[in-house]
């Protein structure tokens, strides 16, 4: 594995995911570089058991947990981690973060491109729709309905 060309290839995808959770850009910053590092640097590499996006995520979204325990601690107070239970925040542990890539692994172009420009690019409609040459309402019906069958796969109501 080529590590350059991993950390060009996820970078983004990697930080929106972060940001996602952590809905700081310097937070998500420094945990996306941490998560590069860790994979770099851990004795537990690669398998190959999901894919490498998958992978970092893992990665990423246990350095957020950490982070925020150590947070709770220095703080004195708990805190609360993820509180929206929607699709896109729906990354408690590793399994459910497991069955919702694997999910979106399974599902069929352009639902899963859709999803994933919107969830882990951040893009607006707006921006999906001129990526495939379609209307902003089309990306947002295609969005919409990529939810739906992730939900359907994952019997999320």
């Amino acid at each position: 594995m080529d590590f350059e060309q991993l950390y060009n290839t996820y970078y983004m995808q990697i930080y929106s995911f972060v940001m996602t959770l952590a809905r700081d850009s310097d937070c998500a910053e420094e945990i996306t570089q941490k998560t590069f590092f860790k994979a770099l640097s851990t004795d537990k590499k690669y398998r190959g058991d999901a894919s490498e996006f998958t992978w970092l995520c893992a990665i990423a979204k246990n350095l957020f947990n950490d982070e925020l325990k150590r947070q709770a601690r220095h703080s004195g107070s708990e805190s609360e981690s993820v509180s929206d239970v929607s699709i896109e925040t729906a990354f408690e542990d590793e399994e459910s973060t497991f069955r919702i890539h694997q999910a979106l692994h399974n599902l069929e172009e352009p639902y899963k491109e859709v999803f994933q420009l919107r969830v882990f690019g951040e893009l607006s409609f707006q921006k999906i729709g001129l990526l495939f040459s379609k209307t902003e309402n089309w990306a947002r019906v295609t969005y919409h309905r990529a939810r739906l069958k992730i939900q359907e796969r994952m019997d999320i109501k």
